[in-house]
């Protein structure tokens, strides 16, 4: 019996047919996540741009406005951002409806999360304005600042119910592989946001208070365009705009694991930010650096990850697990390559980042070697943010914010043992970008391995 011939080369040195599809395949991902990815990493940055609008002309009007500014959006901030599942849940349950080809439904349940995100606005509103002085008080707000402050949160909590409205509708287009228009929304709602401050708080001399109202103006501004948007699209799809009460009651229990998620994630960053102020001044100064960058890196990432989560919902509701894995693969190596750049820019910037945000020599010395912490971990980080976005796409929440109480359990000792050990802002920063980001790596990684998150189907069992 003669021995198996090799397979034949094809003629002329051409790549074997199955290594041309898979090529082929590979751009085709790549073109669908960047297509996605860019114009959401556009809207994310974008968006703090509002805050650093305000900042800037508030900033003239003198240290204590400024001061109650940034207490009003510290506390405004943590209220939206806990409400952030209303985006990540209901472009994963859209996406599904869209790779079902059922865009009535997909429709439908963007809808119902925007409901939601009206009914949870206003239950809002009544609790915040009133308690607004206390709120403030708690933040140990100084008496000159406290006035400012509570005068801000209380004109800018009446746009919360605009600003879910957005979260919401942004999850609707996510999920209908639309990142564009929330791009050109952000833009002109940033655009607005400044020719408004300057209006009210320079033309009409309203200080803290028309910086408030310049700014819920271009958010409630941002919320009608993207409604009409939404609503143009219902009538096209035959889809009802009333509420539904099953259908809310189903966005609001696949919010309630993300919002444990996110709960449990601001507890890890307390936690840290209590640690830092407990090692000194220097400490918590080159902290509160750290976080802004690694924060702002933390953007670039998140944009792979929304991709995820609108592409992976999209091929699990077309009921093709082979091509969400597929697409998990090529993200985890978007998501790898993506950290390495920010390795080489982080590094590449450190002299300058520490110029540019600090002039104390005793802070710099404590931020450098945090920087590098910083650096070499994006890697871990590009990972961390794609499998979380790709599990967020497969409604996997219940997984998630198991994952994340258990990070969170353990991040929570090894952080209040820092100081006890003799320990200082790197060795936190270790904590946080080592020891908290590479629990998130074991725990999502091992989910991706098992495939059970590739559940398929318009709806997520």
């Amino acid at each position: 019996m003669s021995p198996a011939s090799p397979p034949t080369a094809p003629p002329g040195g051409q790549e074997p047919p199955e290594a041309v599809e898979r090529t082929r395949a590979r751009r085709r991902q790549d073109r669908d996540i960047l297509v996605l990815a860019l114009p959401a990493l556009g809207s994310l940055i974008a968006e703090p741009l509002f805050l650093m609008a305000d900042s800037a002309m508030v900033g003239h009007l003198g240290t204590p406005q400024l001061a109650g500014l940034g207490i009003a959006a510290a506390l405004l901030t943590t209220f939206v951002n806990v409400f952030v599942f209303l985006a990540y849940a209901t472009t994963a349950a859209v996406a599904r409806s869209v790779g079902a080809r059922d865009l009535t439904a997909a429709i439908r349940q963007g809808m119902d999360g925007i409901w939601l995100a009206v009914i949870l606005g206003l239950a809002l509103v009544a609790v915040v304005v009133p308690t607004a002085p206390a709120l403030v008080d708690a933040f140990g707000a100084s008496s000159t600042a406290a006035p400012h402050a509570v005068t801000y949160l209380r004109i800018s909590t009446l746009g919360i119910p605009a600003m879910l409205i957005v979260l919401a509708a942004t999850g609707v287009l996510r999920g209908l592989q639309d990142t564009r228009t929330p791009l050109y929304v952000a833009i002109g709602g940033f655009g607005a946001n400044v020719v408004l401050n300057a209006l009210f708080i320079y033309g009409l001399d309203g200080g803290v208070a028309g910086s408030a109202w310049g700014t819920v103006l271009a958010q409630y501004g941002m919320a009608a365009v993207y409604l009409r948007v939404v609503v143009r699209g219902a009538r096209a799809h035959g889809a009802p705009l009333r509420p539904s009460t099953a259908g809310i009651l189903v966005n609001a229990r696949a919010g309630v694991p993300l919002l444990i998620r996110t709960l449990s994630l601001r507890g890890v960053l307390l936690i840290a930010t209590a640690v830092a102020a407990r090692l000194g001044d220097a400490d918590i100064a080159a902290h509160q650096i750290a976080l802004t960058l690694w924060t702002l890196l933390a953007l670039g990432l998140d944009a792979i990850a929304i991709a995820g989560q609108a592409l992976i919902g999209r091929a699990l509701g077309a009921g093709d697990a082979a091509g969400a894995r597929s697409a998990c693969r090529r993200m985890v190596w978007w998501g790898v390559v993506s950290g390495l750049a920010l390795t080489v820019l982080v590094i590449a910037t450190g002299p300058l980042v520490l110029r540019m945000f600090t002039s104390d020599p005793e802070v710099r010395d404590q931020l450098l070697p945090v920087l590098w912490v910083i650096a070499v971990t994006q890697p871990i980080a590009g990972v961390v943010f794609v499998l979380d976005g790709v599990l967020m796409g497969a409604g996997d929440g219940p997984y998630l914010a198991g994952a994340m109480l258990l990070t969170l359990a353990l991040f929570a000792p090894g952080a209040l043992l820092v100081p006890a050990l003799g320990g200082g802002v790197t060795a936190l920063w270790w904590a946080i970008a080592g020891l908290m980001m590479g629990t998130r790596l074991v725990t999502l990684g091992l989910r991706a391995r098992t495939g059970r998150w590739l559940v398929t189907g318009a709806v997520r069992a």
